[in-house]
């Protein structure tokens, strides 16, 4: 069993799991946002963000929506994927997020958290949420909707095609 590689450890998540999680991540921020419950704006960490934050945006009825782009992984695909030291490559409108007050910074995952950090710093009174978390990262994390254990290797549905896979233990 210690012969499989990390990400063979694998949660796979569909379109309609994204959804029904994401749509609990805004429910579970519905009326914490500093004015009067509400929140400013929301900002998607990209690119794995976006769709949580969508979600997210609409469920909470927030109309202006932002991107922040951090780059951490050099991919080479499977275990040739490799973090590295996180840069911004595209900030939100600097005017609209000010020091992060109102607010709200959606992610799919927290990992490691480095990514967070790097964010938080710029932004240190915005809320940080995602939807799913590791140990590592779940300091960097206000909010999250699953924990899952630091080697289990998430798929995300926009990572994913259809096709046969073989049996966790043993082979047919």
């Amino acid at each position: 069993m210690s012969d499989r590689l990390p990400h063979e450890k694998g949660f796979h998540v569909s379109w309609d799991q994204i959804h029904r999680d994401s749509r609990a991540l805004a429910w579970r921020l519905d009326g914490k946002g500093p004015d009067n419950g509400a929140w400013k704006a929301v900002v998607a960490i990209t690119r794995g963000g976006m769709a949580p934050a969508m979600i997210v945006a609409r469920e909470l009825d927030i109309r202006t929506v932002d991107t922040i782009s951090v780059k951490s992984y050099q991919s080479g695909g499977g275990k040739q994927d490799q973090q590295s030291e996180a840069k911004v490559l595209k900030s939100p409108d600097a005017e609209m997020i000010g020091d992060g007050t109102g607010i709200l910074v959606v992610d799919d995952l927290v990992d490691s958290g480095k990514t967070l950090e790097l964010v938080r710093k710029l932004y240190p009174k915005a809320h940080f949420a995602t939807v799913y978390a590791k140990p590592q990262g779940e300091p960097q994390v206000d909010d999250f909707i699953t924990g899952v254990s630091q080697d289990t290797w998430i798929f995300f549905p926009w990572d994913m095609a259809l096709q046969y896979v073989e049996p966790y233990r043993g082979k047919d």
